[in-house]
């Protein structure tokens, strides 16, 4: 079978960090959902909307098996998707999960009808799946699942493997077994606690001088833990990331950077962005009410139920020193903000600016110069794919959200 994952209804709804990615490429724990996939079945490709299928190209065969690039996958709901025949789709009552079918051709007519009338069943023999299953929808929901995806994604990753040994100028607290170190991490003088949850340090990673880790904590490949940093769980460093200050069940997708002191709890931020130093989010309002955060589909605010929830930040933004953001703000993509005091609650995409005054449209050729330094650093090309996608995503939002 040919392995697709589809963007379902919800990839709206996680704006704006799939403005620039389907949902499969959002990491939650220490792999991206894509990857949780792939370890499990094969390589994958991606049907998703049209301005993104140039970086995430759609691959196609005579037996495809579609699914949903929202899910996170467990041994049931696994079962259940390798068991569909074709011309079967698998459903919770009106969600669908999975379907298998030989019709490629009709792929993408079945992707647009899909996104306008998400509850309508496919002509396809319909399978009920009862079992359970855990799906990405909002993007808090990224660092809801963090821990849990990381205790999954460690058993995976470890299984039937030898961890590096750990420098005896460190300092366990817990099971040194639910460490992990793969080859070429350098962790030193530091304080590992897992009586909460298990330590992943990737390939390459570096956990600075006087560190204090307490799991569940995942450090990707060539992530950089800074001295001194108070990392709690869940938190996560996607690759190339470095990270200083405090911060609590975190997830830096990939290739960011809050190098300095500062604290970013409950908090999401997307790849390419850079927080200034002494950068500050709040994760709980001073009356402990629930937090309303921006949809991104809906365009209004809503209640997300949750107790806890700090910033929400979209790729190639960035914020200069002494930047706050208040409990349940969300910051769109290539956006340049600084200044003192809070940036709103939701900050459009491509707004430049300080707190108290009018944001103005970020200049594209200042930030594909800016983008182009950044990823250049990381020995990535910011080449015509990522700037005809950046192009049309400024297109797409100065309606949308301005």
């Amino acid at each position: 079978m040919n392995l697709i994952l589809f963007d379902s209804w919800c990839h709206s709804h996680l704006l704006p960090l799939t403005y620039t990615r389907p949902a499969a490429d959002l990491r939650v724990g220490i792999l991206t959902l894509r990857e949780k996939w792939e370890h499990r079945l094969q390589p994958s490709s991606t049907l998703t909307r049209s301005y993104l299928q140039e970086k995430f190209p759609l691959q196609t065969s005579d037996d495809n098996l579609l699914i949903s690039g929202a899910l996170l996958p467990n041994d049931q709901l696994l079962d259940a998707v390798q068991n569909l025949q074709l011309e079967e789709a698998l459903y919770d009552e009106n969600t669908l999960l999975a379907f298998r079918t030989a019709d490629a051709a009709n792929l993408r007519n079945f992707f647009d009808g899909y996104l306008t009338h998400p509850t309508s069943a496919l002509p396809l023999r319909q399978v009920n799946y009862t079992g359970p299953y855990d799906m990405v929808v909002r993007p808090y929901h990224i660092f809801m699942y963090n821990g849990q995806e990381i205790e999954n994604d460690f058993a995976l990753l470890t299984a039937g493997r030898t961890s590096q040994p750990l420098s005896t100028t460190n300092v366990v607290i817990g099971d040194p077994s639910r460490i992990f170190i793969e080859e070429g991490a350098t962790v030193e003088c530091a304080t590992l606690n897992t009586r909460e949850g298990s330590i992943y340090i990737g390939r390459d990673a570096e956990v600075m001088e006087g560190c204090r880790l307490r799991g569940p904590i995942a450090l990707c490949e060539h992530a950089v833990a800074k001295m001194d940093a108070k990392f709690y769980g869940a938190t996560t460093l996607g690759p190339h990331c470095k990270a200083g200050g405090e911060l609590s069940n975190a997830v830096f997708l990939g290739y960011s950077n809050k190098a300095h002191d500062g604290f970013i709890g409950n908090a999401v931020i997307g790849e390419w962005c850079n927080l200034g130093a002494d950068t500050n989010c709040s994760n709980l309002k001073n009356n402990y009410s629930p937090v309303r955060l921006w949809n991104g589909a809906t365009r209004k605010m809503e209640d997300t139920g949750l107790q806890f929830c700090g910033l929400i930040m979209g790729d190639h933004s960035k914020c200069g020193i002494n930047s706050m953001f208040n409990t349940g703000t969300v910051v769109g993509v290539g956006c340049g903000l600084f200044g003192t005091g809070f940036h709103p609650k939701f900050v459009p995409s491509f707004s430049f600016g300080t707190p108290g005054h009018t944001y103005e449209p970020h200049n594209l050729d200042k930030l594909f110069e800016t983008a182009r330094i950044v990823m250049g650093r990381r020995h990535k090309d910011f080449d015509s794919i990522e700037q005809n996608l950046l192009k049309r995503v400024y297109e797409i939002t100065s309606y949308s959200e301005n």
